[in-house]
């Protein structure tokens, strides 16, 4: 028997081939919203390695939405033919499954890369932030525009049409952005939600506007494939989102056709005073996953192969996701299999560089 970690899922009519994901992971290296060689290079070199699942860095679903102007977005026809390209490579190396993760940024958009500053864009090319309520992300930043009911059409549509797009361009799955303080969870959050209508106030209001873009994102994309949602289970700010509110949204979610739930947290507010240390995020995944009755899969300071296959095993995910131990080892699922004793395909050209992994022979695949 394999070690769980290898171990198929089924999720819909997808068959994900291990446990293991690559973490969608900002990269602010686009151009106008196209994904360019960068990305290709950085998403294959996973592929090449065999982990279940690739995400895609947060992807805009309208150039507005977007959290700096070097994010990628999938908004109109050569978005989408540069995911399409970065796809069909992808899945012309192994056999990983693809995800796209969508997603808007609300208050936390209009910003310069990191390695820039991250401050506020100002001048050509800037934009006005929108949001649930005019709350300012950091004091001194201008507010954001409280989103009206043609923004919520407009934002709702957009999420649908991005989530139409990736299925043209390959994706097995796509990842609402409903996590870190962008925009949907900008509405869920009590911290950022000031509004006074249907959209704001209890919980189920608050849920409202998200909850919608789930269903619109759910019924534009094929019934076989899934979606799924990345969720801050814990603002972790007294009287701010909490894990309570997860569970209660995560059963609205499963209720509307959500396959999984990728547990993280933060992200709203600096103010934040989160606890961390290896697999801190878990108590959360484990929490959902038995209360709401709905896979999850974890995250956060997860790096060790016996560490991850514990979280499977124990019932605390269903799948583990990597996101800064991919990025210093992308070969990390050969370690993985390797320190586990599982089979593991590999390219070709890579086969004899451990003959412990290369059992299973690998066959080029035409892309799909």
């Amino acid at each position: 028997m394999p070690p769980h970690l290898f171990a198929p899922i089924q999720l819909r009519a997808l068959t994900v081939p291990n446990r293991i994901a690559v973490a969608p992971m900002c990269q602010y290296s686009a151009t106008d919203g196209v994904p360019e060689d960068w990305h290709l290079v950085n998403l294959g070199r996973f592929a090449t390695a065999g982990p279940g699942l690739i995400f895609t860095e947060a992807t805009g679903v309208e150039p507005d939405g977007r959290i700096t102007p070097g994010c990628t977005g999938m908004y109109d026809d050569t978005t989408e033919a540069a995911w399409a390209r970065i796809v069909g490579f992808i899945k012309s190396v192994g056999d990983s499954r693809v995800g796209m993760q969508l997603g808007h940024s609300g208050r936390k958009g209009n910003t310069v890369p990191p390695w820039e500053g991250g401050g506020l864009l100002e001048g050509e090319g800037a934009w006005q932030p929108q949001s649930a309520s005019a709350v300012a992300y950091l004091p001194g930043w201008p507010e954001p525009e409280a989103m009206g009911p043609d923004d919520l059409d407009r934002v709702r549509n957009a999420f649908a049409d991005a989530a139409r797009r990736a299925d043209r361009a390959g994706f097995d799955t796509v990842q609402l952005h409903a996590a870190h303080g962008y925009l949907l969870h900008q509405f869920l959050s009590p911290v950022t939600n000031r509004r006074d209508d249907a959209y704001g106030g209890a919980l189920e209001n608050r849920m409202r506007f998200p909850l919608e873009v789930f269903d619109a994102v759910r019924d534009a994309f094929p019934d076989d494939k899934p979606v799924m949602v990345r969720l801050s289970a814990s603002d972790w700010i007294e009287g701010g989102w909490d894990i309570d509110g997860s569970v209660a949204f995560c059963r609205e979610l499963k209720a509307r056709g959500c396959d999984m739930i990728d547990v993280t947290s933060g992200g709203i507010d600096q103010s934040q005073k989160i606890e961390t240390g290896p697999g801190y995020q878990l108590d959360f995944s484990a929490q959902i996953r038995a209360e709401a009755d709905i896979p999850t899969m974890a995250v956060g300071q997860i790096t060790d192969p016996v560490q991850a296959e514990t979280i499977v095993r124990t019932g605390q995910a269903d799948m583990v996701a990597l996101a800064r131990g991919m990025l210093w080892d992308p070969n990390w699922t050969w370690k993985a299999a390797e320190t586990l004793g599982a089979e593991i395909a590999m390219p070709a050209p890579y086969a004899r560089c451990n003959p412990k992994l290369a059992s299973t022979p690998f066959v080029k695949r035409d892309a799909r």
